[in-house]
C-alpha cells in the first residue's frame, strides 16, 4: 500500500477516537428487530443489484421460519471514496446500531470501514476481490466474502497459453487493490505458462479522453497485438469505445476482459456491445437452473424492474448472487446468537451452505475460492455467447459436469470470433515493417571476427556486418514465411551489457556470438544454440624427447606383452599339430624351438605399420591431460576477457581467482602459452576449434568438454519471435545449410605454423630403431642357426660316403700327376724340330 492509503487508515482511527459517539457492541439492548448494515454505490448496476438481493434474502429468512428474528437492512450509500465509506460505517454503528456490515465493493473502502469496524467488535463482510492475505489478521472482524482472484488469473493465463501467445499487455484501474494483490496473481500465473508482460498500463477511474487516447496510441506502435483489460464496468466499456475509435478493434488485435466487465455484460446496452464485438471475457460461473435459483431470479427481476425502471435489463448478475448469498450468512449467524458481536462472527466461520453463487463456507474468514469460470465471447448487437468452461486442475470443457471432456487448449470449445470478424485465430503480434524494423545489436567486440565482423565503409557511410553468427541469422529469416525487416546496429559494450540492453528494450534483440547463460536467461530469451556448446582446455602439444619407442605408442605395456604371449602360444598350437605331418618340423629339439618361434613372431611383426598415424598421436599428444594437474600445480591459467568463462572457472571448476589470466586476442593466447605464462586457456567450444585449426601444430584440445550453452541469438522475454526464428532454425539445421557453413568457418582458418622437413616433424630410424634391432638380431639369430644346421648336414655326408670320397680323390690325384708328365715332356722338345715328328 502507498502512503496515502496509510495515511488515510490513522485519520479515520483517530477520528473514531475523537468521536464522542463511540458505544461498545456490549452496551447494545438487542430486540426481536436486528439490523444490518450495507455500504454500496447506490449508482452503479453493481450496488443496485446488491441492494435488491439484500432486500430479497432478508424477505427469503423472514419467510423461512417465523422464529427468525426480524432483519432490517440501514444501506449507506458510497461512490468509492474511502473516507465516505468510514464515515457511512461509523454512522450506521453509532445511530443504527448495525450488528453487521455488507460490502463495500473495493479494497480501500474495506479498509477503510474495517478500521472503524474494529472499534465496536463488529464483523464486515467485504465483496472486494482483492483483498490482501494479510488483512484477516490485522482486523480480526474483517470477512472476504467474495472469493480471491488467484483462480480467475490463472483461467486467464490458460486462455492465453492454448492460443499460444508469447505476450500480452495488461491495462488495468490503477487502485492499489490492482497493483497489490490482482496484478500479482495474474503476473504468477502467467509466469507459470512462459508467458510474458509486455507492458502494463495503469489508468486512473476518472481517465480522460486525452489520456486514454494517448495511451493506446503508444500500444498501437509496439507489435504486441495482445490486451487484457482488468477494470472496472465504466472504465472499461470507455477503453473499448476509444479503442474502436482508433481502429483497434480490428482484424488482429486480440481483447480479454475480466470479470469487473464480463459479470456485468448482460447489463450493457447495444452502443457498448458493438464496441466491443470479439471481446474475449472470463467470468465466475453460477447455474442458472435450479428451484431455489429460478425462484429468485423471479424475485429480483419483478423487484428490480419496480425499483429501477431506467435499467434496460433486469437479469441478475454475479453480484447479486454474491449480496444475497453473504446476507443470508449474516441472517443465519445473528438467528443463531445475537450476544455480541464475537459470538456473530464465530457463527459466520461456521456458515456452511450451498448457495446461489457456489459454496458458502468460510476459511480462515475467507470464501471458498471459486473453482469453475465461464467463458464468453462478445458478438451481436447486444448479446454475448457463452463458449464453454474453465475449471481449476482439469481445463476446458464444453459442459459444466464433472464427468465431462476436459481439455488443456481453449481451442476445443469451438471456433472464437474474433475483433474484425476472422474466424483465423490472430496471431497476436504485428510482423515488424520497413518503416518500423527489429533494431537489432551485433557485439563489436568478439575475441575472434569469424562469428562476427563489423567493417565501417566511408564510402556509404555505413556499417557492413560479416561472420558466421551473422550469416546463420540471415539463413533463419529467409527460412520465414515472411518478409522480417530489420537494422543491425554495432554496440561496442560487453557482452553481458548487450544482453541487459535487450532486457532494457533498447534492442529488438542481439545476434552474435553471444553465450546461452543461465543468468542471462534470467533477464532475456535465447534461440535454440547455432554452435556446439561448452568449455574445453587448450594446451601446447607434448615434445617427444624420446622417440625410439615411438613404435610403442599405440599398444600399453600390458597390451604388447599380451599380444607377445598370445602369438607365442599360437605359434606353439601349430607346432604341436603339423609337427607330426610336416618334415620341416621335425628333428633335433634346437631346430624345433627355432620353427616354434619363427612362427610365432611371423605373426607377431605381420601388422602393417600406419606411418600417418603414428605422427598423429605424436602431433596430438597434450602436455597436459587434465584440470587436476593445473590444480595440483598451481598453474596459471587464461580465459576471454569478453566471455563468461571466468565466472565458470571459479564457481563451477574451482580454480584459484588468483591463478586466472584474462587476453583478449588468439594471438595473445598463443604467446602466453608458448611463453609458460600459463599452463592452459580455457574457451568456449567454437572459439578453441578456430584456435586449434589457426595454430595446427602448436596446440590441441585436452580433456572433456564442460557443457554449457552454446551461441544463441537473444530476444526480450516472451518474444513472439523466438518460437518463430527457432523453427526456421530447425529448418537450415536439417537442410544441411549449418553443417556447410559449419565447413567453410573451420576452412576458412589457416595454419599459421610453419611447415618444415626437420628432423622433430618427420619419423626418422630413431623412431624405429628398437624394431630394427629387435627384427634384425632375430633374422640373425635365425640365418647362424640355418647354417650352423646345414654344416653339420655336410660333415655327415661326407662321413656316411667316405669310400666313394677316396675313390674320387684318388682319381683326381691319378689325373694330376699324367697331366704334370706330359707337361715336362712338352718342355724338353726342341724348338728347331719338326713339329709333325
Amino acid at each position: 500500500m502507498n502512503a496515502y492509503f496509510y495515511l488515510l487508515l490513522y485519520f479515520v482511527a483517530f477520528a473514531n477516537l475523537l468521536s464522542p459517539l463511540i458505544i461498545s457492541t456490549s452496551a447494545i439492548q438487542f430486540t426481536d428487530n436486528s439490523v444490518v448494515g450495507a455500504i454500496l454505490d447506490c449508482s452503479s448496476r453493481v450496488g443496485k443489484e446488491e441492494r435488491v438481493a439484500m432486500e430479497i434474502a432478508i424477505q427469503d429468512l423472514y419467510e423461512s421460519s417465523r422464529k427468525n428474528r426480524k432483519l432490517n437492512l440501514r444501506v449507506k450509500c458510497s461512490r468509492g471514496e474511502p473516507i465516505q465509506a468510514a464515515q457511512a460505517a461509523r454512522h450506521l454503528m453509532n445511530k443504527n446500531h448495525v450488528q453487521a456490515i455488507l460490502g463495500p465493493n473495493s479494497w480501500e473502502e474495506s479498509s477503510a470501514v474495517a478500521e472503524v469496524a474494529k472499534q465496536f467488535d463488529v464483523p464486515i463482510l467485504s465483496f472486494s476481490d482483492s483483498t490482501p492475505p494479510w488483512a484477516t489478521t490485522h482486523w480480526p472482524f474483517f470477512i472476504q466474502a467474495s472469493p480471491t482472484t488467484t483462480n480467475q488469473m490463472k483461467a486467464l493465463a490458460d486462455i492465453i497459453q492454448s492460443w499460444q501467445w508469447r505476450r500480452v499487455t495488461v491495462i488495468y484501474e490503477d487502485t492499489n487493490s490492482a497493483a497489490n494483490n490482482i496484478l500479482n496473481h495474474l503476473s504468477g500465473a502467467l509466469k507459470d505458462v512462459d508467458v510474458q508482460m509486455s507492458r502494463l498500463v495503469p489508468l486512473p477511474s476518472f481517465a480522460t479522453c486525452k489520456m486514454l487516447h494517448e495511451e493506446l496510441e503508444e500500444l498501437k506502435k509496439e507489435n504486441c497485438r495482445v490486451f487484457v483489460v482488468h477494470a472496472g464496468l465504466a472504465l472499461a466499456t470507455r477503453v473499448f469505445e476509444k479503442a474502436k475509435e482508433m481502429e483497434m478493434m480490428e482484424s488482429g488485435y486480440v481483447w480479454i476482459a475480466t470479470d469487473p466487465t464480463t459479470s456485468l455484460v448482460h447489463s450493457l446496452n447495444a452502443s457498448v456491445i458493438s464496441s466491443m464485438q470479439g471481446v474475449l471475457g472470463v467470468r465466475r460461473y453460477f447455474p442458472d437452473t435450479g428451484r431455489n435459483f429460478l425462484d429468485f431470479y423471479s424475485k429480483f427481476e419483478r423487484m428490480f424492474r419496480g425499483k429501477y425502471p431506467e435499467e434496460k435489463n433486469h437479469e441478475p448478475g454475479i453480484s447479486a448472487l454474491q449480496a444475497y448469498d453473504a446476507t443470508l450468512a449474516v441472517g443465519l449467524a445473528i438467528n443463531a446468537s445475537v450476544k455480541s458481536g464475537r459470538k456473530i462472527l464465530e457463527n459466520i466461520e461456521e456458515i456452511d451452505f450451498d448457495g446461489l453463487n457456489g459454496k458458502i463456507q468460510f476459511k480462515e474468514r475467507k470464501l471458498t475460492p471459486t473453482n469453475q469460470f465461464q467463458i464468453i465471447n462478445v458478438i451481436g448487437k447486444s448479446s454475448y455467447r457463452e463458449l464453454g468452461f474453465w475449471s481449476v486442475g482439469l481445463g476446458f470443457s464444453t459442459v459444466n459436469e464433472s464427468k465431462g471432456v476436459y481439455n488443456s487448449s481453449m481451442d476445443s470449445l469451438g471456433p472464437v470470433i474474433w475483433p474484425g470478424g476472422p474466424w483465423t485465430t490472430p496471431r497476436g503480434w504485428d510482423i515488424p515493417t520497413i518503416s518500423n524494423p527489429l533494431i537489432i545489436g551485433v557485439p563489436n567486440v568478439s575475441i575472434t571476427n569469424k562469428f562476427v565482423k563489423v567493417e565501417f565503409d566511408p564510402s556509404t557511410n555505413n556499417y557492413n556486418f560479416s561472420g558466421f553468427s551473422i550469416q546463420v541469422f540471415e539463413k533463419a529469416v529467409q527460412n520465414l514465411k515472411y518478409p522480417l525487416p530489420y537494422k543491425f546496429i554495432p554496440f561496442n559494450g560487453s557482452y553481458s551489457d548487450l544482453v541487459e540492453q535487450v532486457r532494457l528494450k533498447e534492442f529488438d534483440a542481439a545476434v552474435g556470438d553471444i553465450a546461452i547463460t543461465s543468468l542471462r536467461y534470467d533477464y532475456v530469451e535465447f534461440t535454440h544454440a547455432h554452435t556446439e556448446s561448452g568449455v574445453v582446455m587448450v594446451v601446447l602439444i607434448q615434445s617427444q624427447s624420446n622417440r625410439t619407442w615411438l613404435f610403442m605408442k599405440p599398444f600399453t605395456n600390458a597390451m604388447w606383452l599380451l599380444t607377445v604371449f598370445i602369438n607365442v602360444y599360437n605359434g606353439f598350437v601349430i607346432w604341436s599339430i603339423e609337427k607330426n605331418y610336416c618334415s620341416e618340423l621335425k628333428g633335433p629339439f634346437l631346430n624345433q624351438i627355432g620353427t616354434l618361434l619363427w612362427l610365432a613372431f611371423a605373426t607377431l611383426f605381420s601388422f602393417h605399420a600406419n606411418l600417418a598415424s603414428m605422427l598423429t598421436v605424436r602431433l596430438i599428444e597434450p602436455k597436459i591431460a587434465n584440470i587436476e594437474t593445473l590444480k595440483s600445480e598451481n598453474a596459471f591459467i587464461g580465459y576471454s576477457k569478453m566471455s563468461f568463462v571466468r565466472g565458470y572457472l571459479e564457481e563451477a571448476l574451482h580454480f584459484n581467482p588468483n591463478q586466472i589470466k584474462n587476453y583478449t586476442t588468439p594471438e595473445a593466447y598463443a604467446k602466453a602459452l608458448k611463453s609458460g605464462e600459463i599452463s592452459a586457456a580455457f574457451l568456449e567450444v567454437p572459439v578453441a576449434k578456430l584456435f586449434v585449426a589457426k595454430y595446427c601444430k602448436s596446440f590441441t584440445i585436452a580433456g572433456p568438454s564442460y557443457k554449457v550453452g552454446g551461441y544463441g541469438f537473444a530476444f526480450p522475454k516472451g518474444s513472439v519471435l523466438v518460437p518463430e526464428i527457432d523453427k526456421a532454425l530447425l529448418n537450415v539445421f536439417e537442410m544441411g545449410t549449418l553443417k556447410d557453413l559449419e565447413k567453410s568457418l573451420i576452412g576458412s582458418e589457416k595454419c599459421v605454423d610453419k611447415q618444415t622437413d626437420n628432423e622433430t616433424t618427420r619419423l626418422s630410424p630413431q623412431s624405429f630403431f628398437v624394431l630394427f634391432i629387435f627384427t634384425g638380431g632375430t633374422s640373425t639369430a635365425a640365418l647362424a642357426i640355418y647354417f650352423f644346421r646345414d654344416r653339420r648336414k655336410v660333415y655327415d655326408s661326407m662321413a656316411e660316403h667316405k669310400g666313394i670320397w677316396l675313390l674320387i680323390l684318388m682319381v683326381l690325384s691319378k689325373q694330376r700327376n699324367m697331366r704334370n708328365r706330359f707337361s715336362r715332356k712338352v718342355r724338353d722338345v726342341p724348338r728347331d724340330s719338326d713339329p709333325n715328328s
